[in-house]
């Protein structure tokens, strides 16, 4: 029997998100009767509980919460509720649990504890009959199928799309930014120019992601997708936290990954960037709005409406990801250390 070649199962799930993601909203019908539950209950604040990089994407939602729907919303720290036993009131509190594998024993308890404190409790996961799912009042099935690697590619970005779905319903809208992002996926999986910065970070020791508004949570996953395929030290920011001291950091030995698309986030993202440039940072703008800041590098990717564009802006990250891990010797499917579900308490 052939042996697996390195990275061949991120390589192959990377591939997989158009098709992904087209039956996906192909599902959407089921997002609205979810939704329907959602606006019956009219929640004043919104929860969210997530680790790694479900975290990432609840902060997505979070930004969808308050802009789309107008309200508050928050992250759970999971550990007042397993460390501290802190039993707060969450009636008219929506509580979403997101979870790939729908496993870890916090967020488990985190859902089951705020049911009985009175939240409307959904899952979204990508684990249909998970302990979370069984734990939560409704669930959500991302659907993404089963993924190999360690990193998580098509069920980071399918998690996306089941949340602007879920909360698109929730405000009464059908979906209908999100209706071309199977054929958009592709195009923006051969972007132009991911080869060319593998072979400019290749040997690089240290990388900043930046990113502003939608765009923030992907610098966030850019980061974590960096730091656990290739093992690099990399930090996010948000563009407007960057200026806030850790710019002075920043220098001509500094890689700087910026998620930049068209929108208020990337209109915001330009005085950054330009700050950045000037320090000699090696900036790489990722995104639609690519060709319009301060950078040494582009990569575009196709223009949606803003709420959407995380969903497109992190397929080039991760094949650059993909790309570094084996221009380093790696192998992307099994990072060093790490499993696929981690189980925290």
């Amino acid at each position: 029997m052939t042996a697996p070649q390195p990275g061949q199962h991120m390589a192959k799930e990377i591939a997989e998100q158009p098709a992904v993601f087209a039956d996906l909203y192909n599902r959407r019908a089921e997002f609205a009767a979810i939704a329907q539950t959602i606006r019956e209950r009219s929640p004043r604040f919104v929860l969210f509980a997530a680790r790694g990089s479900s975290d990432h994407a609840a902060i997505y939602a979070k930004y969808l919460t308050e802009v789309l729907l107008q309200l508050p919303a928050g992250l759970v720290s999971a550990s007042t509720t397993t460390l501290y036993g802190a039993e707060p009131d969450l009636r008219d509190v929506l509580l979403v649990t997101v979870s790939q594998s729908g496993g870890s024993p916090d967020l488990l308890e985190v859902t089951a504890s705020a049911r009985r404190r009175g939240a409307l409790t959904v899952a979204v996961t990508n684990t249909a009959t998970s302990p979370i799912n069984a734990a939560a009042e409704l669930s959500v099935d991302v659907g993404a199928g089963v993924e190999h690697a360690v990193a998580a590619t098509k069920t980071y970005s399918a998690t996306l799309l089941a949340l602007y779905l879920l909360v698109d319903a929730a405000r009464g809208g059908d979906g209908s930014a999100a209706a071309s992002l199977g054929e958009l996926a592709s195009a923006a999986l051969e972007a132009p120019g991911i080869s060319e910065v593998v072979g400019r970070y290749r040997f690089v020791d240290r990388v900043l992601t930046t990113g502003r508004g939608f765009s923030y949570p992907t610098a966030l996953e850019a980061s974590l997708k960096l730091a656990e395929t290739s093992y690099l030290a990399a930090r996010a920011y948000s563009g407007a936290d960057l200026l806030h001291g850790p710019v002075a950091a920043v220098d001509a030995e500094t890689a700087v990954l910026a998620v930049t698309s068209s929108g208020k986030g990337g209109d915001a993202l330009r005085d950054v960037l330009e700050a950045v440039h000037q320090r000699g940072a090696d900036v790489t703008a990722v995104g639609s709005a690519a060709d319009k800041v301060a950078a040494a590098h582009r990569i575009l990717v196709p223009e949606t409406a803003e709420e959407v564009a995380p969903i497109l802006e992190i397929l080039p990250i991760q094949r650059l990801a993909h790309g570094l891990a084996l221009a380093r010797g790696g192998d992307p499917d099994n990072p060093r250390g790490l499993n696929k579900v981690t189980r925290t308490l």
